[in-house]
């Protein structure tokens, strides 16, 4: 037990005690029986080790304590600060030991310690005998009002006694007297008596002196006059007090003054229906008292710490149980989570409890770490995945990570298993984990593994597949340049059996470029460099992404991408542009088709870029825009009589609107024509990249060698009104003669004439 004299204090030594032991027992004068008794059965039954107290401990309280440690020799009486003396001291230490048990004292805090004198004189019970003893009349007169104030003063002639300081009763007479009225009221014995039963009711609120009497006033007035206390301001007082929402203060102060009315209703010629009263307010008293009690509990005891504590020094067996969401509850108490294999105490306020969570909840999780252990073992991989990072996942918890290998494709398991677990838990998630991962390799990279293990390859071809599988099925042509020059067309042949396609920029196998693939090329790819951060894979399904500055041409290509200008293509779309640019004349010059545009998603602008990134020369160009051909209704021409479809012309549906105002009318000639964009790609080999990091452009007429004045805008050299080349090596197609056999001879005729 730890003593003090002051509530602040006592509150203080509980907080830290709280923090650091668990949890307290309080015990304070000032708290109501029922709530004191509380505090000490929570310290009797073992709930708590530890209590403090005020030097209330050392009056009726007999409790199993050891040592009583004193962290104040200094207290206030009520009208000054003082010492302790070695009996009062004694009085209190006097509390540890019981029985046949030896107890012992001291101090603590920044109490000084006991001197050799005082300790002596506690533990010889040899203390200074006392020579006097407070004393106050009890011969009262109560013929007169000041009679039984002079009464209550009287001195005695006693050597042995010395009268004692006004108390709370004398002073509230006194005060009570100098009221005119209640002077008139106290005018015989009978009302003078009760003037002083009255005065005598405790102050249990302890508020000021003034409050004090203005309510034993009250009540003398109502006694006085009624011959009772009047029962309607009785139950609205009781009824402000009845209410145990708050803290520990304010139920206190509502205890306090609860106490004064349960004092009121015990007097049976104060009240009427005293059993109703004294029940009523005995209730009140109850609930303020037990949520009091819950209240310091609360604050001042942690109890899942001391449950646990307490079970694990008696050494009995705990239960622990897991939901869904991975709480762990020891004996009912929240003890923290179990993530996997992997146990997080929950927030504790010192080391000492955090300690003590730690070690309660694994010694109950033991049984619990070797079935999870087992229905892991046992889970479908289907359960299993890994992330962007090489971590694994059970579902949502983390139970291992992958850790670099001898080799890329064998990596290694680092398992996140609790220490407490045991070795036999650790070695089995960490043997279900590599059967998983190795799995996952052999299942995603089949193609490429397959082609590894294929002892048909020979030679050159062999000792490609063995350089495409340490690439992971992507290699840059320009890197392999000369192993594929010499590669004939058989060992070609027995290398596209497995999937290999020889592209013009990248070699590689289609299904390795799959989502699922790259994002497990990625993971082991980086954990075989060594990176602290890992490249994640691109969403699946776009064809060009954006090219971010720090990551490198080699991280795009285990992405499926390869970096050209501003933006990096999928190396399999970039092969379908290959094929269409190989059939355009790349030296003479050549546009870009619509197809181009569409394989890659681009805008001309953002094609021209991708362009040069490739190593082509983009010059950017402006034209008149062509507008597309009216579409003039043509004749039906019938079997019947195709003469007449050709000799008639199809009428005119709509006449143009007349102008009404000739002067606003615009001649279609002289109107400004629209202006499109276009560009011209030669080939300028890959050391043109850099010197055409952006599209040319033609410089304004005027300056420079900017475009001759007169020249309608177009490709270099082209005739005015001339249509776009194409740039194409094929001779134009001969027109085929019309079969004068033909029945439609004569319209098809008529057809040509008009063109």
């Amino acid at each position: 037990a730890i003593v003090g004299f002051s509530v602040e204090n006592l509150y203080a030594l509980a907080e830290l005690m709280r923090r650091q032991k668990g949890g307290v027992a309080v015990v304070m004068g000032a708290l109501s029986p029922r709530t004191r008794n509380a505090q000490v059965d929570m310290y009797q039954n073992g709930d708590v080790d530890y209590l403090v107290a005020t030097d209330a401990i050392g009056m009726g309280l007999n409790l199993d304590i050891d040592h009583v440690a004193f962290s104040a020799l200094r207290k206030f009486d009520g009208r000054r600060m003082r010492m302790l003396a070695p009996n009062e001291l004694a009085q209190i230490a006097g509390r540890a030991g019981r029985y046949k048990d030896n107890g012992s004292f001291g101090v603590t805090g920044e109490a000084t310690a006991l001197t050799a004198d005082v300790v002596e004189a506690i533990e010889s019970h040899a203390f200074t005998p006392l020579r006097k003893l407070y004393w106050r009349n009890s011969d009262l007169k109560f013929g007169k009002l000041a009679g039984l104030i002079a009464s209550l003063g009287q001195n005695t002639n006693d050597q042995w006694l010395i009268r004692t300081g006004d108390a709370d009763d004398v002073r509230a007479l006194k005060t009570l007297a100098a009221d005119a009225e209640v002077a008139a009221r106290a005018s015989d014995a009978a009302s003078i008596r009760l003037l002083w039963d009255t005065c005598q009711i405790p102050d249990f609120r302890g508020i000021s002196h003034g409050e004090h009497a203005a309510l034993v006033m009250r009540i003398f007035n109502d006694l006085h006059e009624y011959g009772h206390v009047d029962q309607n301001w009785l139950a609205l007082q009781i009824a402000r007090i009845d209410r145990v929402e708050g803290g520990i203060d304010a139920l206190s102060k509502r205890l306090a003054y609860i106490r004064s009315w349960t004092y009121v209703a015990q007097r049976r010629d104060w009240v009427q229906d005293v059993s109703h009263w004294r029940e009523a307010t005995r209730a009140v008293e109850d609930r303020l008292s037990d949520a009091l009690h819950l209240a310091l509990t609360q604050r001042f005891v942690d109890r899942r710490t001391s449950v646990l504590l307490r079970r694990l020094k008696q050494k009995e067996s705990l239960v622990a149980d897991v939901n869904k969401d991975g709480e762990v509850t020891v004996e009912g108490e929240f003890v923290g989570k179990l993530d996997g294999f992997r146990f997080t105490p929950d927030k504790a306020d010192s080391p000492e409890a955090a300690k003590a969570l730690t070690q309660a909840a694994l010694a109950a999780l033991a049984p619990e770490f070797h079935l999870r252990a087992d229905r892991f073992y046992n889970a479908p991989d289907t359960e299993i995945d890994f992330t962007e990072q090489g971590g694994l996942m059970w579902g949502d918890q983390a139970v291992g990570k992958l850790v670099k290998g001898d080799e890329i494709l064998k990596p290694r398991i680092k398992a996140f298993v609790d220490d407490e677990a045991g070795a036999d838990v650790a070695e089995k998630v960490t043997r279900r984990l590599q059967h998983f991962i190795d799995r996952k390799i052999a299942t995603l990279f089949e193609p490429m593994l397959a082609m590894a293990k294929d002892d048909t390859l020979t030679g050159l071809a062999r000792g490609f597949a063995f350089q495409l599988v340490e690439a992971m099925g992507i290699i840059p042509r320009a890197k392999v340049a000369s192993e594929v020059k010499e590669l004939d067309q058989d060992m070609r042949a027995s290398l596209r059996k497995h999937g290999v396609r020889f592209g013009q920029f990248t070699i590689f196998m289609p299904l390795m470029l799959k989502p699922a693939p790259t994002r497990l090329r990625l993971v082991l790819a980086g954990l075989y460099a060594g990176d602290d951060v890992f490249a994640e894979a691109p969403p699946p399904g776009l064809v060009t992404i954006p090219v971010i500055d720090g990551i490198s041409d080699d991280t795009y290509l285990l992405s499926g991408y390869r970096k050209a200008g501003a933006r990096a293509i999928r190396i399999d779309m970039l092969e379908r542009l290959a094929d269409q640019l190989r059939a355009e004349d790349s030296r003479g010059g050549f546009e870009a088709k619509a197809d181009m545009l569409s394989i890659t998603g681009m805008t001309l602008e953002q094609f021209a870029d991708l362009m040069q990134g490739l190593g082509y020369k983009a010059e950017r160009g402006e034209r008149d825009k062509v507008k597309p051909p009216k579409d003039d209704t043509a004749p039906e021409v019938t079997a019947d009589n195709p003469a007449k479809a050709e000799a008639e012309p199809a009428a005119d549906t709509e006449k143009p609107a007349e102008s009404t105002d000739a002067a606003d009318a615009v001649p279609a000639e002289d109107a400004a024509p629209e202006k499109e964009v276009f560009y011209v790609f030669k080939w300028g080999g890959f050391a043109a990249k850099a010197a055409h990091g952006k599209p040319r452009q033609n410089k304004p007429a005027g300056k420079g060698q900017g475009r001759r004045k007169g020249k309608p805008g177009g490709r270099p050299g082209a005739k005015p009104g001339a249509k776009p080349g194409n740039f194409s090596a094929r001779p134009p197609k001969k027109e085929k003669a019309i079969d004068p056999d033909n029945p439609f001879a004569a319209a098809l005729m008529g057809l040509k004439d008009k063109t």
